[in-house]
């Protein structure tokens, strides 16, 4: 009995934590808008209304629009709100109130990832309506659940710019970053259209190991290995919240 106590207790307390959160960013429209709006947008413009009703260009960019959505919606919702805590002393104060290690980023990793689902069921109604793509259901599901893991490495880069910059630069640093990248990785069009040497270096940028993965499920990727794109985006995860803890921990 006394160990279900100590076990619920904590998970009441991260039910909360995630409640709160995402009452906050659903009361935020700043937010909410261009994460959701952005890749619904270019979407139904680049695969309908320039593709000219071709299915096989409307799946890769379904599943390239999809990964870049989940990519702003990761790296804006660490970045910018810990940028914005860390201004407002709230880190601080959370330092001294009873609640779970962890709490507030288990929060916000559930704000991103439900995020990532509303990215994913946009477009997959978008894609199947107006842009003519037939998958098998299993396609479907991979989508969104490529989708919703990928959040993790962006999360962690996001979470470690919130460390570096104040809620002032951080939106202007995570742009920096989070356009390029996206541009560089074929997330905007496939990566033959861009010169060779560009499209050589798009390996070195996160964001294309997480569209090869969601190009793999919709049979549109490069060729390379499953176990390679996941190693990547693995790798960058662990390194840059080691790098945001470390930043967070030395009070920075």
């Amino acid at each position: 009995m006394h160990a279900a106590t100590t076990l619920r207790a904590p998970l009441r307390a991260h039910l909360a934590e995630a409640r709160c959160e995402l009452l906050r960013m659903a009361r935020e429209p700043a937010f909410c808008l261009p994460v959701l709006g952005f890749p619904a947008m270019f979407y139904l413009l680049f695969a309908v209304v320039l593709n000219r009703g071709n299915p096989g260009a409307a799946g890769y960019l379904l599943a390239s629009y999809g990964a870049f959505g989940v990519i702003g919606a990761a790296m804006f919702g660490f970045g910018v709100t810990i940028a914005v805590d860390r201004d407002r002393g709230y880190l601080r104060l959370r330092r001294t109130l009873p609640t779970p290690p962890g709490s507030l980023l288990l929060a916000r990793m559930t704000m991103a990832m439900l995020f990532a689902a509303a990215i994913s069921l946009l477009l997959a109604a978008l894609a199947a309506t107006a842009g003519g793509v037939r998958l098998a259901p299993a396609q479907w599901a991979g989508l969104a659940l490529v989708n919703m893991a990928g959040v993790l490495p962006f999360a962690a880069i996001g979470l470690w710019i919130g460390t570096l910059v104040g809620g002032n630069a951080a939106p202007a640093l995570l742009n920096v970053l989070y356009l390029p990248m996206a541009f560089l990785s074929g997330l905007w069009l496939p990566l033959s259209m861009l010169p060779g040497w560009l499209a050589k270096l798009a390996p070195a940028w996160p964001a294309y190991h997480l569209g090869q993965l969601a190009l793999k499920v919709v049979g549109h990727d490069d060729g390379g290995r499953t176990w390679a794109h996941v190693a990547v985006l693995a790798l960058a995860t662990v390194a840059f919240f080691a790098l945001a803890r470390r930043r967070l921990h030395a009070g920075g």
